[in-house]
């Protein structure tokens, strides 16, 4: 019962991660499994992948495919709501967060 409490905290924490990084530029999944270790996260791509289609199918993500050497790869980006969403994660994040260092 934890472990899947912890497991939709983190995927919330993530989905913020990912948003945050498309709205400065176009990511794609395996950079972002590489940026998601480096803070820590062990994620698989069975679940980043079908988490970046469910957050493009909610409006959040814009998905670009580019052929980069002979393949295709999806690049994603945010859509207005997804920076719109983003700026009101930091926001509730930040309050919540000094609310409880306080």
């Amino acid at each position: 019962m934890e472990d899947r409490v912890l497991r939709k905290l983190f995927l919330g924490f993530i989905q913020i991660h990912i948003l945050h990084h498309a709205n400065m530029e176009p990511i794609y999944g395996l950079w972002m499994l590489e940026e998601l270790s480096h803070h820590g996260y062990s994620m698989s791509a069975g679940t980043l992948y079908p988490l970046l289609r469910t957050m493009e199918k909610e409006g959040l993500l814009l998905r670009e495919d580019r052929l980069v050497e002979g393949k295709i790869r999806k690049y994603y980006s945010t859509t207005p709501l997804g920076a719109e969403v983003l700026v009101e994660a930091r926001k509730k994040a930040y309050e919540l967060f000094k609310e409880i260092k306080d």
